[in-house]
């Protein structure tokens, strides 16, 4: 390490060239560091007198890495985020019970805010944080130990996946929407002829309306268009506000069916095979609170609904 201390003549240059290198700009680099120019421009050329070789071109009002520096940059890039993702594990430790969860708002809402008071029974010295997002968020890179994810584990090379729950799916109205219906769908085809709510997901992949009519052997493009939501939470809303039917998957509203807030609509479910589950990065080891709240999470499987 002696070495590189004089092959480098600060730890900060390399912040400092990271930045300068990913924003293209001098300028832009201070900025984001709370540095003067001056003092980006005066570090970035400290490492370049000390490798021997510019590792920018200087462009009017902007920079440009040159060859050896796109090779130096991408390293640099490497090496610092393997040192950050190590001090959020580090900070995550000093931490103690503290846990960050990523998942989507409706999980959230309908799956994990109606567990809290069992986890808190079960796991009072854990500080849960729920993060939620609207797209599957790169755990590692945000330093986020846990997460829920639909699909396929074969998808996430990166990560470890336990199930949690299959993904099923049929479909769901209010009580109140049934009283001014007409009359009551019994039959899958039944639905074509009702006001049908959509969920139109913007980064997830979801299955649809037209996949659930195809599982009952029902040609989709029969049914009529009826309302676009891009959230899961909103749909649900518009269902219990008696707007329409919507997909109910189970996981999620199996708890509102139950307590008679939503309405299940005729026999059929559409078992997609793809399932949700609880995910955390392979290349680090889970600090004792994280496995906790993990094991806590796979545990609800096997437990009665809250």
């Amino acid at each position: 390490m002696d070495h590189l201390r004089r092959l480098i003549p600060s730890m900060n240059s390399l912040v400092v060239f990271e930045a300068a290198g990913r924003l293209s700009s001098f300028t832009a680099a201070a900025r984001e560091l709370n540095m003067t120019q001056a003092a980006v421009s005066y570090a970035v050329s400290g490492l370049e007198t000390a490798l021997g070789l510019p590792l920018f071109r200087r462009e009017h009002r902007r920079v440009a890495l040159t060859e050896a520096g796109a090779r130096f940059h991408a390293d640099v890039t490497i090496g610092l985020s393997h040192i950050r993702r190590s001090a959020l594990d580090l900070r995550q430790t000093a931490a103690g019970g503290h846990v960050t969860l990523s998942c989507s708002t409706a999980f959230a809402a309908y799956w994990m805010v109606p567990r809290m008071a069992r986890l808190r029974q079960d796991l009072p010295h854990v500080d849960l944080r729920i993060q939620t997002a609207d797209r599957d968020l790169d755990l590692a890179g945000a330093g986020i130990p846990l997460g829920i994810r639909g699909g396929n584990p074969d998808d996430w090379p990166h990560y470890t996946a336990a199930m949690l729950a299959p993904e099923e799916i049929y479909p769901v109205c209010s009580a109140g929407y049934l009283t001014r219906s007409p009359g009551p769908p019994l039959a899958a085809a039944d639905l074509l002829a009702q006001r049908l709510i959509h969920l139109d997901e913007p980064f997830r992949t979801a299955a649809t309306w037209r996949d659930w009519f195809a599982s009952a052997g029902i040609d989709g493009r029969q049914m009529p268009k009826g309302l676009e939501i891009n959230d899961y939470v909103l749909v649900v809303q518009s269902v219990i506000e008696g707007e329409g039917v919507a997909l109910g998957w189970r996981h999620l509203i199996q708890r509102l069916v139950d307590r008679g807030v939503l309405v299940r609509l005729t026999g059929h479910v559409l078992v997609t095979g793809q399932a949700f589950h609880v995910v955390w990065p392979k290349d680090r080891p889970l600090a004792a609170p994280v496995a906790e709240v993990r094991d806590w999470l796979l545990a609800q499987r096997e437990a009665e609904d809250p």
